[in-house]
């Protein structure tokens, strides 16, 4: 893939990347954070305020990124800023219970009908990684189902057809995972109910439970169709498995509820088990999952499955989650939806007019370019669009001034700090990234 020339002064970016590479493997502590997707110098961050990132070069950037979701009220929101500084002076860890810890759980037992407790991890891998446990422990089952596309943290068992950074880098599916836990996960098509009814008729009695993300997001955001989300639901429940719905993307992201409260409860009931980040930690690393009270009985010190943490329920990552799902009201919603619609209308618009292929999804204020023409209801459908179109589109986006997510399997994000300059620097850069998407290599 070509790589446009930069406008932007990267020197410092360039070697800092140097200086990582000789300590970080890559240089960068995630990988789609590597640019490899794209091509080029990731950009070392310095600074961050409201839509705005700083680059250790100065560079002033227009953040479509929002620390892939958690900045949902924008950088350094001052309510959070101040329950951070608070919680910080009174102690970083203390190993023990605390108070912060309880109020972010009531918040978020509180906001999702169907969660009736919660425990508290320190990231989304954690997170399902935990949940699937104690499906394992609750059912007496060991077969888990999940679907091509759909990420759910670098879990031994889950790390297959994961989509997002698995995509971006075109991954063995269970590189470094022994084949004897790959063999206990069936990985289905995703929105396809004929291939997860036949599963559960062949090997029903085996499956502990099905685990989604509410609303795929990292093969980019892919809604469930109509019917689908009922028909887990109403299998599971047939067949005696368990349910869980991985909303660490969008959970509190997509309104006050996640997904769910966008979607709302399945007819045939709601899911058994939900797993949290990202939102609910404030841009700290936090963590959830939590459900039905029966279920979460099974845990230690209450049950037989064991599930520990030292930093869980830190006091800082507790205060500056709850100061952030505090910030997210009622009004924060229709602001977010109708910011991200007007980047999403103006990018369709500019693709359009220089004859670019591509298609919008959504999930609340998440959203995706797709560079092809037809919906994408599946993984197969993510993977057949023009990557290298996108890479030549975030180079020019980034050239002007607009950081997007560094590969064309990631959501959009926007936040409640996006004002009339944040928008103006994206509109103006548009139709020169369409001009560049639709260049020959």
């Amino acid at each position: 893939m070509s790589v446009p020339s930069q406008t932007l002064t990267t020197a410092s970016s360039h070697a800092l990347l140097a200086r990582a590479r000789a300590v970080i493997p890559g240089g960068v502590n995630s990988p789609v954070r590597a640019f490899r997707a794209v091509g080029g110098t990731p950009r070392f961050i310095a600074s961050a305020h409201g839509p705005w990132l700083v680059d250790v070069d100065g560079n002033r950037l227009v953040d479509l990124l929002c620390s892939w979701g958690p900045m949902i009220l924008g950088h350094r929101h001052p309510d959070v800023l101040d329950a951070v500084n608070h919680a910080a002076a009174q102690g970083f860890s203390f190993g023990t219970p605390s108070e912060g810890e309880v109020l972010l759980a009531e918040e978020i037992v509180a906001r999702v009908a169907p969660v009736e407790q919660v425990r508290l991890v320190s990231s989304g891998t954690e997170a399902t990684m935990s949940a699937i446990r104690l499906a394992r422990g609750f059912t007496g089952r060991d077969v888990i189902v999940k679907f091509a596309g759909c990420y759910h943290g670098h879990v031994d068992a889950l790390l297959a057809a994961a989509g997002s950074g698995v995509a971006t880098f075109a991954l063995p599916d269970s590189a470094g995972v022994p084949a004897d836990m790959t063999a206990e996960t069936i990985v289905l098509p995703y929105n396809d109910i004929a291939a997860l009814e036949a599963v559960f008729a062949a090997r029903g009695g085996e499956i502990a439970a099905v685990i989604t993300e509410a609303a795929p997001g990292n093969m980019g955001v892919v809604p469930p169709v109509v019917g689908f989300t009922d028909a887990l639901r109403r299998v599971t429940s047939a067949h005696g498995a368990l349910l869980i719905s991985d909303e660490v993307m969008t959970g509190f992201r997509c309104s006050r509820a996640g997904w769910l409260g966008l979607e709302g409860v399945p007819a045939a009931g709601a899911p058994d088990l939900f797993t949290f980040g990202k939102v609910m930690g404030g841009g700290f690393p936090a963590a959830a999952f939590g459900g039905r009270a029966d279920i979460m009985a099974h845990l230690a010190p209450e049950g037989p499955v064991y599930q520990a943490g030292t930093l869980s329920g830190n006091p800082v990552a507790a205060a500056a989650g709850l100061a952030t799902l505090r910030g997210c009201t009622e009004d924060l919603y229709p602001r977010l939806e109708a910011t991200a619609t007007v980047i999403a209308d103006a990018a369709s618009a500019a693709l359009t007019a220089e004859g670019v292929p591509h298609t919008v999804q959504w999930a609340g204020s998440m959203f995706s370019i797709f560079f092809r023409e037809d919906p994408v209801r599946t993984y197969a459908d993510a993977r057949a669009q023009d990557t290298a179109a996108f890479g030549r589109f975030f180079h020019a986006m980034l050239d002007a001034g607009v950081h997007l997510p560094p590969s064309a399997f990631e959501a959009w994000f926007v936040s409640g700090a996006h004002d009339d300059e944040a928008l103006d620097v994206i509109t103006t850069a548009l139709p020169a990234a369409a001009r560049a998407a639709a260049a020959a290599d």
